[in-house]
Formats: C-alpha cells, structure tokens, sequence
C-alpha cells in the first residue's frame, strides 16, 4: 500500500528521480546483454486494475467482453515487443495490514453510498472522478489473464514482497504497478502504469538511486526511511511528535512546500547524520512512543529485505528469510496431499479462496456496488452465506475432533463494522448417501464420481435434484440458471419483471461482440439495476469457490461473467421489463428465443414453486411510464408478464430450450 504521499514528493522535489523511458529499447538492450533470456516484466496486478478498466460504463456490473478486448491488447502491445510479462495479485491479507484494510474499506462504503445518491438524483453514472472499480474486478481478471495465456501468480503473502522479489531474483527489467513500496525495495527498476503509454510503450521509470541523490541518503537508508514516515508496519500515529523534532532541527525547511513534503526533507536529514548500525536502530526504537511494541521499527526495516539481502540497520547475522509462515501443522486441513494442492491451484491462480479456507480459516470479501439504503436486497455477502457454509462443509468435512471448525469472514455489507471477523459454522449440503469426501472428490476419476462432483456443487444451492435439467445445459448456460435460481429462493423481493430481465440477458448475450456491446447506449440508469448487476457477479464468485471445492464439476472459463453477463445490456433488459415492454422488444425481435425465453423461466419458477417460492409481478416502471400503463395495450406483455407465473412445462423443456439455448461458436 506503500507510503502516503512519496510518488508526489518524487515527482516534485525529486524530478530526475521520474524519468521517461522506452520499453522497447529497454528490452532490445537486454536482449544484446542477455540473450538467452528473454525481457520480462513482473506486474503488480492489483495496482494496474484500476488502470485497466477502461470502458466508459463501470456501475451496471461490469462490461466484461470489453475489459476482455482490452486485456488482449494490453498483452499483444508487449508481446509485440519480445516483452514477456508474469502478473502478481494478492492471496492474502496479511494480519498486519488488516486495520489498513478495513479502514479503507469503510472509506469505501462511504464512497459508494455518494455514488448511488448521485444515480438516484441524476439518473445517470457519476463522471470518472467517482470511479470505483466494478464489483470482483481483481478475482476475474486473475482468471482472464490467465485464460489469455499469461502466467499469473497469486501470492502466498503481499503481493509487493513477492512481486520485489520476483523482480530481483529473475533479473526483469522492471516491475509494473503503482505502489511506492517499489521505490524503497532494493530490486529492478519501477515503472508507472499511471504514466504508461501502451501505443508507444512509454512510462515513466522511478530512480531510487536519483531519489537517494537528491536526499543525501544511500539505498541502505530507504527502509528506514519509509519506516519513520509510516507505512504498513509503523502507524503514522505513532510518528508526530519525531516529525515535529524533525521540522524544528531541519535546516531545509521550505515554506514553500507543504508540511509532508518538509517532513520528507527533515526525516532524510535526520537519517543522514545517524549512523547506519543496528545500535542506532535499537536507539530510535527507544526514543519513539512505540507502546508495548518495541520491535516494530527493526520489523519495519525487515520487510523490506527480499531473499538473501542484508542490512546494517539489522544484526549481521541475519539475511532476510520471509516465507509463508503459515505451515501444515498449524492449517484446518490435516490432509498434506489435498493442503498441497489447494496450495499449488492457489498460487498459480488456478482455484478461489480454498487455500484461505484450508490453511488458516479465513476468507474476505471487498465492497460491492450495494445500495445500503434498499432494505429489500439483503447484502451479497448474506445472500450468498447459506452456499458458503455448505461449501466450507464440503472444504472441512467432519474438522478435528469430529466438528466443523468455525470459518472467519471479514465480508463487506451494510451494518458490518468489520470490527472483528463473523464466525461462521459450516452446514451439510442435503446429498443422499451424505457429501463425498474430499480425496474422493478431487483425486478419484471416472463417470460416477463426475456426477458427484455435479451433484455436490449443485446441492451447495440446493439444485441437487435438477441435476438432469441442468447438466443438459451447454455449461456457462447451466451455471447461470443455477445461480439465478438460487437468487430467485434467497431474495424474496425478486419480482417476474426482475427474471425476465435476467433471462432476456443470457438469451440476447450470445453471439454479441465486445465492439457491439461497447455502442450500447442507455438513456438513463437504474440504481436497483445496478444493485442487482453487482449482486450477481459477486454470485458468480460463489459459483467459483463452489467450483473450486467440487473438484472442478465445471470448467472454470464457463463460470466467468463475459459468458453470461454485461452491465449495459442488464441495465437495458431490467429497464425495458419494468416499464412493461413487449416480449419482443425484450428480446430484440428475434422470434427464435420466444420459446427458450418461456422453457428457461419456466424452469426457474418450477423450482421455487417447489420450494413454496412464488415469483410476483412486480413491475417499478421508470418514472415516465409505468407497468400498469404498458399492460393495457400490449396483449404480449399481458400473456407473459402476468402477476404471478405458473409453468405450463414440465419435461416438454427438455428438448427444444435444452437444444436451442446453446450459444453457437463456444468451445
């Protein structure tokens, strides 16, 4: 997360520390000094997204095909160049940067409670300024680097540490990301993704040996340095009163500059004139107002130690050894073979969340774009919890001593405070014969223990008995409807109109390009639109732990929201079925998905009938005109938007929706 205000300070006090440079040239260099090896550049992923997503809609869930397009070319620019690139995200949040996470996701709430006050009012998305990422954008783009043949890593610790480390040890010509933690590791060269210029493959590249230059300090100071500015380890709280020092005795105080610059200038001048030995160091720790933790300083100064580097600041004997503390005697799960492999899907980015759940227990989810004021929508986070615990029951079996282990979740959702994690129990999926065990369901081969693979992710939402219907499905199709049935059962206020708007979505999805998608215009947004677009592609999250935990039933590209989901598009589909249009201006005048529309809702209503769940019509109109005006003179609306809807099908679905509904041209 780096050090509050260093990458400004650069760029103004340090300017020949921000240099422009061409990635081009950097990789033919290399090449004539190392041809044997090819250019690499390592990526801090999390730090890029942000960056990444570009298309102009960013709160109707997500246009996923775009964010595709754009990943694609983003890749092709560098491939283009002789540059490979490996991306890092992160598996985990480390215990220490906990607090940091969740203030900064309270901060969050607040940012997105503006956001959805400002759709309301307007009617439309909030300019750029406003911008928040959309709803599970980090997870999926994991998985779409990694379907577009990247090598993508996701960490065992912080992702800076690994991705410094990475850097160093694979001699790369630099990192990519937009942390200011790359300015203080002693590694390859850091380049912006904010200043990144992909037609040209220009950025700018920041000097730690320049930085080091202009404060009179060597790359031996840079650790202590972010220390005693405050960083991850060491709060600035806890630094005010040595600041205040600082500024007095500072001979380069400028009152040009704000106070953080001149703190900078002071905390260098400080570092200079101490000498560089672990005395020092212990020194400083007691003059400080650590509290009980007089340690945190030498700790601070470690972490930015990367395999087999030293420092004088710390004994001589030691060379940093950070490694994943976490070892096999201390995780939930007590099998090696299952611990090992969750942990090699995890790292290399093959699995979701299962390492966190077997290894310590833990698991988190970030903010979604949810409307804290709609008291109809439970949050995702407590839509989703039944499926969960079902799924952390197939993950821990019977637990040790013949009882579940309690799960640890720091989800995200209106009236958490995130003050400390909810403990969550496991519950046994409803599987006659009882769950398979987990050697069973991720070792064992053949047809029989397919189907209990299918049958197991099914029962985690509680579709176990439509296992026939749905398996018949192409598999994006399948994980769809098993989603949004499971939707239809938890939320109690999803009305008729809200179906069909899901429906219409993956009927009209298919065979749309990124381009076409991209020239959708909406004349207005929706806020519960886009609640409900954010609700389900965080659904789609659950459908990969589930997944995941199963023993792949799916194939993990199946579950991904640009096979079945498209912000625009929903936001369209939602609008047009709440005012009330026809069928088929719902369905874009393409009379062939008539009949797939009326099997695949039918289904769906089957199913919650037989849960005693009846989907009401409930239509909310737009403002202009509404579901009742509509109905009046439009027949087709009348026979398939009716305020409650009984399905005329049972088996008869089986063939023509089962074999039309198949996109064309898929895998």
């Amino acid at each position: 997360m780096g050090i509050k205000g260093l990458q400004g300070f650069v760029a103004r006090v340090c300017p020949d520390a921000c240099r422009m440079v061409d990635l081009r040239e950097m990789a033919e260099k290399h090449h004539i000094d190392h041809p044997d090896f090819p250019p690499v550049i390592v990526v801090d992923a999390m730090s890029c997204v942000r960056y990444w997503y570009t298309p102009d809609s960013w709160v109707c869930g997500g246009q996923w095909r775009e964010y595709l397009a754009i990943l694609e070319d983003f890749i092709k620019a560098f491939m283009a160049a002789g540059i490979k690139l490996v991306f890092y995200f992160d598996g985990v949040v480390e215990k220490k940067k906990r607090d940091e996470w969740v203030k900064r996701r309270l901060q969050n709430n607040k940012e997105i409670a503006r956001i959805f006050q400002f759709i309301k009012t307007h009617r439309k998305q909030p300019g750029r300024e406003m911008f928040t990422v959309p709803s599970a954008l980090p997870t999926f783009t994991r998985f779409a680097l990694k379907s577009l043949g990247q090598k993508t890593v996701c960490t065992l610790q912080e992702a800076d540490f690994e991705v410094a480390a990475y850097g160093l040890q694979h001699n790369c010509i630099g990192i990519l990301g937009q942390d200011s933690d790359y300015l203080i590791y002693n590694t390859c060269p850091y380049f912006s993704i904010e200043k990144l210029r992909l037609d040209r493959l220009v950025t700018v590249m920041y000097s730690r040996e320049d930085l080091c230059r202009a404060l009179g300090l060597s790359l031996t100071h840079l650790p202590l340095f972010a220390c005693l500015l405050g960083n991850d380890i060491v709060p600035e709280s806890l630094l005010e009163g040595f600041w205040h020092k600082c500024l007095v005795n500072s001979p380069h105080k400028n009152n040009s500059y704000n106070r953080r610059t001149n703190i900078f200038l002071a905390v260098a001048d400080y570092i200079s004139q101490v000498p560089c030995s672990y005395s020092s160091l212990k020194h400083l720790e007691e003059v400080l107002p650590l509290g009980s933790d007089k340690t945190i300083l030498y700790r601070g100064v470690e972490s930015y130690l990367l395999p087999g580097q030293q420092s004088p600041w710390i004994p001589p004997n030691v060379t940093s050894c950070q490694t994943f503390s976490l070892q096999q005697q201390t995780a939930l799960c007590e099998d090696k073979e299952i611990f090992q492999l969750a942990k090699e899907q995890h790292i290399q980015s093959e699995n979701y969340t299962i390492f966190n759940i077997l290894s310590n227990g833990e698991i988190e989810c970030s903010n979604s774009l949810e409307d804290e004021c709609d008291t109809e929508i439970p949050g995702q986070a407590l839509i989703y919890r039944p499926a969960r615990q079902h799924i952390y029951s197939v993950l821990l079996e019977s637990g040790k001593g013949g009882a579940y282990p309690l799960v640890k979740e720091w989800f995200v959702y209106f009236g958490n405070p995130l003050q400390q994690p909810e403990l969550i129990q496991p519950v046994q999926p409803s599987i006659p014969g009882g769950t398979p065990n987990l050697k069973t369901l991720w070792f064992a081969k053949g047809p029989d223990v397919e189907k209990q693979r299918y049958s197991t992710f099914l029962a985690c939402f509680h579709l176990q008995d439509r296992m026939e219907d749905l398996q018949a499905l192409e598999a994006p199709v399948a994980a769809f409807c098993c989603l949004l049935t499971y939707l239809m059962m938890q939320v109690s206020s999803l009305s008729l109109e809200d179906l069909n708007a899901f429906v219409a979505l993956i009927l009209c999805l298919k065979g749309k390009s990124a381009a076409r998608l991209a020239g959708l215009q909406l004349a207005q947004v929706d806020s519960r639109g886009v609640h409900l677009g954010a609700v389900f592609v965080r659904g789609l999250t659950t459908l990969l732990m589930a997944n995941s935990a199963c023993g792949f039933p799916f194939r993990m590209d199946d579950l991904m929201p640009w096979e079945v989901f498209d912000g625009k598009l929903f936001q369209e589909k939602y609008q047009q079925s709440h005012r009330g249009c026809s069928l088929e201006e719902l369905l874009e005048g393409n009379e062939s998905l008539y009949t797939p529309f009326q099997n695949l809702k039918s289904f769906i209503c089957k199913v919650c009938m037989a849960k005693k769940r009846t989907i009401q019509s409930r239509p909310r109109g737009n403002g202009f005109i509404t579901g009742t005006q509509q109905r009046e003179f439009n027949p087709r609306f009348q026979q398939t938007h009716r305020s409650s809807f009984v399905p005329p099908y049972d088996h008869q679905m089986r063939g023509f929706l089962w074999r039309n509904l198949q996109p064309q041209g898929k895998k």
